[in-house]
This record gives C-alpha cells, structure tokens and sequence, in this order.
C-alpha cells in the first residue's frame, strides 16, 4: 500500500505544472496517505466537491464566507505543531489547519467553482492572491481576512524578525513549491519529535519532486542511514556525487563509502 500511494505521488507531481495544479489537493491527500494507509484519496476529492457544489456564490468574498465563515476553516493556533495540520484530509475532518494547508483548501474549492486564485510562498506564512486583481491578498489561517501589504510585513515580521522584506516575497508559487514546502513543514514536525520513521518517507517523498536541490535529496540519504538503511543511504550519496563536481562530489562519495564499511 505503502509503496502504491508513493508511486502515485511521485507520478503526479512528475506531471506538467499546470496539470500538477488542478490536482493539488490530491497530490496533498497522497502526502496524508503515508500517515493513514487507509485513506480513502476518492472520498476526500469528493467532499472537496461537495465544498464546492454548497457554494452560494462563485465570487472571492461568497467563498471566503462559505468557508471561514459558514464552513468554520480556521487557523489552528492552539495547537500549530499537531503533524494533522499538515494533513489535507484531517484539516477537511476537523475544520483546523496551518496557512498551507487552508490555503490548498482555498485553492481547490476555488478551482472548482472558478475563483481564480494562487499560492504565495511568503516566508513564515503561506498566503492566497486573487488573480483577478494581484494586490489582493488573503490570509486562510486567520479566517480569509484580506491583507494590506503593510499587514503581510507585520506577519513576516512576527517569524522572520528583523530579516528584510523583499517584493518577491508576495510572487506567487506554482504547485510544486506548494508541495515541498508542506513536506519541509511536515518533516520539521517530525524531526522535533525525533519520529525517524515518519521523517524518511517525507524526505523520500520531497526528494522526489522535480527541481529537488542535492541538499534534500542528501537529507534523505541522511534519514535512511539514521535508521541504519546503510546500503539504500550509500546508494543515494552515490548517485548525489555522480550528479556534483569537484569537493562537493567527494565528501558524497566519501559518505557513501562510510556508510558501506559499515555493512562489514
């Protein structure tokens, strides 16, 4: 099953972007498949249909309403580190969520009722445009409020500190950052509860998505010999190092002969 779920994600977020974009949320619910084997992928895009079909206006403020307001999605600040904030089919269960998540909602119920919308990748806060009119920015995890720029500085300011602000912060991002930023935030959960298990496939699964750097691909390696998968680990510091040059390649090398002189 296990093995299943991963090929389907790999195969869907292989796909084009545009095509990667309409099936967003199920490439979520594969991720949240990896947490309960039993997931039913189907049943949740369904319900995200029905989100959809109860919808009383095809309008940015009639879907804000219909899900912050009537819909009851919100932010779960009680609890933001709970690893079911990351999972698209519990944030549909219970109504709470993260801003990346909600904002997967927001963009999937969009989608469907024709609300054009993107994701923005802002560091520290994931945020929602309306592509009708780019200055239009909504923050899901605080109930679809719209933001003035000078509030989205202020959310950046609240986790990045004194860290400047730059103008790219509020470009949109494409379905592929989506999803690697919701494995990185997924695997940070993970590694501050010291969940190995838990943090290899989320690694192995980021490791995954076209456009991953060596260093994730590396951490993946990492979380395998962690779990002493020495042989798998060597193989993946094997293949970063044929992909490298010069330094870089010789300390992956070197890594990946570490790790085999440890089978004998």
């Amino acid at each position: 099953m296990d093995g299943d779920v991963t090929a389907r994600f790999l195969g869907l977020v292989e796909r084009p972007e545009p095509d990667l974009a309409a099936r967003l949320d199920e490439a979520a619910l594969l991720v949240a498949a990896h947490v309960r084997r039993d997931l039913d992928v189907g049943a949740y895009l369904d319900r995200l249909d029905d989100l959809a079909a109860t919808c009383p206006s095809a309008s940015l403020d009639g879907l804000v309403h219909h899900l912050f307001v009537a819909g009851g999605f919100a932010g779960n600040s009680a609890d933001f580190g709970d690893p079911d904030n990351s999972c698209l089919d519990q944030v549909i269960d219970r109504r709470l969520g993260i801003p990346i998540t909600l904002a997967v909602v927001m963009l999937a119920v969009g989608r469907r009722v024709g609300v054009d919308l993107a994701g923005v990748g802002m560091p520290g806060h994931f945020l929602v445009r309306w592509e009708t009119d780019p200055t239009v920015l909504i923050d899901p995890f605080s109930g679809g409020v719209r933001l003035s720029h000078a509030d989205c500085v202020a959310r950046f300011r609240a986790t990045q500190g004194d860290v400047a602000f730059e103008p790219w912060m509020l470009d949109p991002v494409g379905p592929r950052a989506i999803v690697t930023r919701l494995l990185t935030n997924l695997g940070e959960i993970y590694r501050s509860r010291s969940d190995t298990a838990s943090l290899e496939w989320v690694l192995r699964l980021r490791a995954g998505v076209p456009g991953a750097s060596v260093r994730m691909r590396a951490e993946h390696g990492g979380a395998l010999a962690s779990q002493g998968r020495f042989l798998e680990a060597a193989a993946r510091f094997e293949e970063l190092a044929a992909l490298t040059e010069g330094e870089r390649s010789q300390r992956l090398h070197a890594r990946a002969v570490a790790l085999r002189a440890r089978l004998n």
